[in-house]
């Protein structure tokens, strides 16, 4: 390696160091979705920059996703994957299938790869973490339906979370809920729930990870990225239809975080390598921030 590749390695920590000592003892809630899940080489190279944040003295707290491997388990049972108004349907036997995925398979591969890379983390069902209550969707008639076994988390228990934090372990927790009056398993939408925990924990950063770059000006164009919003600006781009679709509810979300606590919202593409340390240590970032 040449010298001037030596310096600018250097150069490199030499700007993270503001950011490492700014955020030493803070807690982040990292969103872990999309695409880039399915990928094991990808998910491996997120958990090595999660490592290095938890070695870095930040908190790392990591709900995660795992719809298209739960469709798959569906189909593989012979039950039809079935959406309405973006929520899955969730039968009785569907729930059964979701929990095993979701907490029997996922979270435990992610606590593995987190130790295998030197990390200490522990896997939390979400129903040990997350209180719901069962919601219906909207049907293309406009009309309440019944979904089944599908919740929104109303409140956390912090206690577990906590004690993860204050053992310098990485609680990984799947998106599903204890309904509040029932104790049943709730299936509940993952972005949603990161925000319900990243408000009670009042994060510094939620980070969303999934497989697009950002915010978008144009849907179908990668490179028109918006760096940075606030509020005020994330409302003219909801009225305007820029943020709509399946990106509508994660700013939704964030702008309401944000009204309750949290320090700032990220949306980063979790396929591009180092995309969550790129973008919280270094003054360019990768992907899009939301603040107050």
């Amino acid at each position: 390696m040449s010298l001037d590749a030596t310096i600018s390695k250097a150069s490199v920590l030499i700007e993270a160091l503001p950011y490492l000592q700014s955020f030493r003892g803070h807690t982040f809630l990292i969103k872990m979705g999309g695409s880039a899940m399915e990928n094991p080489e990808l998910v491996r190279k997120v958990m090595r920059d999660i490592v290095f944040l938890e070695v870095a003295g930040v908190n790392p707290v990591i709900v995660h996703g795992g719809g298209k491997a739960i469709s798959a388990a569906m189909q593989e049972a012979g039950l039809e994957a079935k959406f309405i108004g973006g929520f899955r349907v969730t039968t009785p036997e569907a729930i059964d299938i979701v929990q095993h995925t979701l907490s029997g398979k996922i979270n435990p591969g992610l606590v593995d790869m987190l130790t295998e890379l030197g990390g200490k983390a522990k896997g939390l069902p979400g129903s040990e973490v997350f209180i719901g209550r069962r919601i219906q969707a909207t049907n293309d008639d406009g009309e309440q339906v019944d979904i089944g076994r599908v919740g929104e988390a109303i409140d956390c228990k912090l206690d577990v979370i906590q004690s993860c934090i204050s053992s310098e372990t990485v609680p990984v927790i799947s998106p599903l809920a204890a309904e509040h009056d029932s104790g049943k398993p709730l299936n509940v939408n993952a972005d949603l729930a990161a925000a319900c925990l990243a408000k009670a924990l009042k994060v510094t950063k939620l980070v969303y990870l999934s497989d697009v770059p950002g915010i978008l000006s144009d849907r179908n164009d990668a490179t028109s990225l918006i760096p940075s919003i606030d509020r005020n600006m994330a409302q003219q781009l909801i009225a305007n239809g820029t943020i709509a679709g399946g990106m509508l509810p994660k700013i939704d979300s964030a702008l309401d975080a944000l009204a309750n606590g949290v320090g700032k919202v990220h949306f980063i593409d979790g396929r591009m390598p180092h995309s969550l340390l790129l973008e919280i240590f270094t003054r360019s970032g990768i992907g899009s921030e939301i603040v107050q």
